[in-house]
C-alpha cells in the first residue's frame, strides 16, 4: 500500500519541510508532490533541496476542474500554509482526504482573512489568554470541517504577534506531520 500525499503550499514551506521529513521516515507513505500557487515562494527552493518535485500553478488552473489531472496519482492532500480556498471540485474528488493546519484554536479565529500573523494579531488584540493550532478536514467553507486535533499554548503579557507565532510554529512542527500519518492510517484501514 502506496500512499501518495500531496503538499498544497503558499509560503515558506517550514510546514511542508516538516511533513515531507516526516514522511521519509513512513514506508508506505510518500509526499510525492509540492503544489505551489506562488512562483517566488521559499517552499519551492525547500522541496527541490528535499528532493521533492513541486508544480507551481494559477488561480485560473487551480478553478477548473481539469487540474485534477495533476493529482491523478495523489491519495490524500495536506494544506500547509496554503491560502486559496479550495474548490468545490477539490473537495468532491478528495471526501475527507483533504487535511489543513490553522494558527487558532477554531472555531475562533478562523474563516476567510484569517492566516498567519492576522490571526496572531488578533488574538494579542484581544487579550486572550491562550491560542494554538487546529488540525481538520476541509469542507466547504473555510476552517469549518471536522477537527482532527488540537494543542495550545499559553500567551503571556510581553507576547507579541511574532513570539506568538514561534510558539505557534512549534506546536505546528510537533504536531502536525504525526496527526496526518495517524489520520491517514485510521482513514485508509476502514477501507
Amino acid at each position: 500500500m502506496d500512499i501518495n500525499i500531496a503538499v498544497f503550499a503558499s509560503g515558506s514551506g517550514s510546514n511542508a519541510e516538516q511533513l515531507i521529513k516526516h514522511f521519509q521516515g513512513v514506508s508506505e507513505m510518500t509526499v510525492s508532490q509540492v503544489y505551489c500557487n506562488k512562483p517566488d515562494a521559499f517552499v519551492l527552493e525547500r522541496a527541490k533541496n528535499l528532493d521533492v518535485p513541486s508544480l507551481v500553478f494559477s488561480r485560473s488552473e487551480f478553478k477548473s476542474e481539469e487540474f485534477l489531472a495533476q493529482l491523478e496519482s495523489v491519495d490524500f492532500i495536506i494544506l500547509a500554509g496554503f491560502l486559496w480556498k479550495i474548490p468545490e471540485y477539490l473537495i468532491q474528488a478528495f471526501p475527507e482526504k483533504i487535511i489543513n493546519i490553522h494558527p487558532a484554536l477554531l472555531p475562533s479565529y478562523g474563516g476567510k482573512g484569517m492566516y498567519g500573523s492576522h490571526v496572531h494579531e488578533s488574538v494579542i488584540v484581544n487579550k486572550e489568554k491562550q491560542s494554538g493550532i487546529t488540525i481538520h478536514l476541509v469542507n466547504e467553507n473555510y476552517d469549518e470541517g471536522r477537527t482532527l486535533f488540537q494543542a495550545s499554548c499559553d500567551i503571556s503579557p510581553e507576547d507579541t504577534p511574532d513570539s506568538l507565532a514561534q510558539k505557534i510554529h512549534q506546536l505546528e512542527h510537533k504536531y502536525f506531520p504525526q496527526i496526518a500519518e495517524d489520520y491517514i492510517r485510521e482513514y485508509m484501514s476502514k477501507k
